[in-house]
């Protein structure tokens, strides 16, 4: 594991930390039964082979 040579100053510590920042997941048009639903683009094939119920408050 990497180890720092030196102390960061906590100014440097939490500018560092602040930039990490989640992105939103990307969520695409699928129709199931006729219905277009927002979901996420990996769970797409899971949703049109019916292992996961269509979503409740996706319809768009």
């Amino acid at each position: 594991m990497a180890v720092p040579k030196r102390r960061m100053s906590r100014s440097n510590t939490r500018h560092r930390r602040a930039r990490w920042q989640a992105a939103p997941i990307a969520l695409v048009p699928v129709r199931i039964r006729g219905v277009v639903y927002k979901v996420p683009r990996r769970l797409v094939r899971a949703y049109r082979t019916g292992v996961l119920p269509p979503p409740e408050g996706g319809r768009s």
